[in-house]
């Protein structure tokens, strides 16, 4: 059953490929990326004001230093931004030696550790990797990744999840809580299969995973375990990342995308590439700030 919960559109700007939603408590303030435009998206909730800084570079996700900074997860490096006034400094090269790879999917651990993919700009098979950056360190946990996504982790921190979308699997690894690195091996939790392909996760207060599943126009929610408890309807078909939002954290923020779709595609997905929010009745989490030292 695809439940049909009130849905609607925080941003009718069509996304190319919308990605890496967050969301700030502090500021009621969400944050998405355009990653092929080069676009970040800020959305005021509780006004509905929507600005669009263009950042110069594909980027794909950030995370919060303090009220002033972010950390913004980019194509060739990583850059500390001012959200005063998005002047950008770079913090550390990534992968800036590889011009044919760009980050994608990525999300900060409870301890403040920043788990970060790349993968090939034309997904070539095995062109990307996941790191992770700990405490101001960029170490590499998995090499040979095609398309990274589902990176989030179980609310006391103790384990991880990821996917390569091409392999359709989704894995969970033991962790240090107390600083988000491996200390086992990656176990399957799930295969997907049918409709669709796993893309962009994030967990809730009770550990239950919430996935976008590309292709299917859909948010599926898994159990630790990995049995599937909710289907969601998203009015896009590429549906592609979800962030919990609003101040009991109880709304789902959704990006999706016009990519690879032509004309008559994009006529047949009028909402493609938009950005909404669906009264999910979920029990999300705050994002933790990723700590640089």
């Amino acid at each position: 059953m695809i439940e049909r919960v009130p849905t609607s559109v925080l941003s009718a700007e069509p996304c190319h490929l919308g990605e890496g939603p967050s969301y700030d408590v502090t500021t009621d303030t969400a944050w998405w990326f355009d990653i092929r435009e080069g676009r970040l998206f800020e959305a005021h909730l509780g006004s509905r004001s929507v600005r669009t800084h263009a950042l110069g570079r594909m980027a794909s996700a950030l995370g919060r230093i303090d009220a002033e900074r972010q950390l913004i997860v980019a194509e060739d490096g990583l850059y500390i931004r001012n959200v005063a006034d998005g002047l950008m400094s770079l913090f550390c090269p990534l992968e800036a030696d590889k011009p044919d790879t760009r980050s994608n999917d990525s999300r900060v651990h409870p301890s403040g550790t920043f788990w970060i993919g790349t993968m090939g700009k034309q997904a070539e098979r095995g062109a990307g990797a996941i790191y992770a950056l700990h405490r101001g360190n960029m170490a590499t946990l998995f090499p040979g990744i095609s398309i990274p996504n589902s990176i989030c982790f179980s609310p006391d921190g103790a384990t991880g999840y990821f996917t390569d979308t091409a392999h359709s699997v989704l894995y969970a690894v033991p962790l240090d809580p107390a600083t988000g690195l491996p200390r086992g091996e990656p176990e399957v939790l799930l295969r997907h299969s049918g409709t669709g392909g796993l893309d962009g996760s994030v967990c809730d207060a009770d550990g239950q995973i919430w996935n976008a599943c590309w292709g299917a126009g859909r948010i599926d929610v898994y159990s630790p375990q990995g049995e599937r408890m909710r289907s969601l309807s998203v009015p896009a078909r590429q549906s592609s990342c979800p962030a919990f939002v609003g101040s009991d954290l109880s709304r789902l923020l959704v990006t999706s995308a016009w990519q690879d779709m032509d004309a008559a595609a994009r006529v047949g997905d009028p909402q493609a590439g938009y950005t909404f929010l669906l009264e999910a009745s979920a029990r999300g989490r705050a994002e933790p700030d990723v700590k640089l030292a």
